[in-house]
């Protein structure tokens, strides 16, 4: 709220959200044409729903309470990712409008949802962390720097080639409710960790919320290409916020141990073909989703 009062009052800043909003509408014409995510016109051709093998209920594509299919499974692309990603979803959340349902169908050996108070062990051998704003937290990128204790001397070396973590917490809620979780002891502990500025393309109005706090499976991606290109680099034709200063000479081009070139992207694939179809119903400019500010 301070931040946004002070773009108003300094001409500059004026000029540099005008300037980011101009810029902003560009992307939103295509958000995702520079991802590889695979066509999902495919699903055009399923007519009515399906009955869940689980739970016996109706749905369409997939089971948001069982967090799997019920179409066959070669409509849908199957993520490998490079850590275990544990989402506690608060029991609030309305299942069939979270896209944390996304990442656990289309990652499914990866991806584990708990519904809060339920909670994912954790064991002392883990490399975790959550993904979370705290006061405390760091970037992705700090994640690399690993301390070097050498007598009385303390200094930092960056990892390079390797994670340095195996999992990560999301916390699929309202911000509300996220932060009562969070007070949870359970997680106080972990070092947090807060994502680059993203904007939303999530078509869900959320009121007091800016456009930079995203679905729950945007978090995760966006999680996972930082972390893999920290790691990797990024490959000179994808796109990311920030390429990272590391020799690609050495890296395969494909898999987890190569640089990034949309491995991930596909964890989107649900994400995409349900924006594109709500927006072949309403105006985009008329969404009050993307009417909210951007900073």
């Amino acid at each position: 709220m301070a931040q946004s009062d002070g773009l108003q009052d300094s001409p500059v800043d004026r000029q540099n959200l005008s300037e980011l909003e101009e810029k902003q509408r560009i992307i939103d014409r295509a958000p995702f044409r520079k991802l590889k995510i695979d066509d999902a016109s495919i699903l055009d051709s399923i007519e009515g729903r399906e009955i869940c093998g689980t739970c016996y209920k109706s749905r369409k594509f997939f089971c948001y309470t069982c967090y799997t299919p019920v179409i066959d499974r070669n409509y849908i692309p199957r993520v490998k990712l490079p850590i275990k990603i544990d989402i506690i979803k608060h029991a609030r959340e309305i299942d069939g409008k979270s896209t944390a349902i996304h990442a656990a169908v289309l990652a499914p050996d990866d991806v584990r949802i708990y519904t809060y108070p339920e909670f994912p062990a954790i064991s002392k051998n883990d490399k975790v962390v959550l993904i979370f704003p705290s006061k405390t937290a760091t970037s992705v990128e700090a994640l690399f720097a690993k301390e070097v204790i050498n007598g009385d001397e303390v200094s930092f070396k960056r990892i390079s080639n390797e994670l340095p973590v195996d999992r990560a917490i999301f916390i699929d809620s309202t911000w509300h409710q996220t932060k009562a979780i969070y007070k949870d002891t359970r997680l106080r502990d972990l070092p947090c960790v807060v994502l680059r500025s993203r904007i939303s393309q999530f078509w869900r109005h959320q009121k007091k919320s800016p456009r930079w706090y995203l679905a729950t499976v945007e978090a995760i991606h966006q999680f996972l290409v930082e972390l893999h290109t920290s790691a990797y680099g990024a490959s000179e034709d994808y796109t990311v916020t920030e390429k990272t200063a590391i020799d690609y000479s050495s890296n395969s081009t494909n898999g987890v141990h190569s640089v990034y070139c949309g491995q991930y992207d596909n964890l989107l694939y649900f994400f995409k073909y349900m924006y594109e179809k709500i927006h072949t119903i309403y105006d985009h400019e008329k969404l009050w989703a993307y009417k909210r500010p951007l900073i």
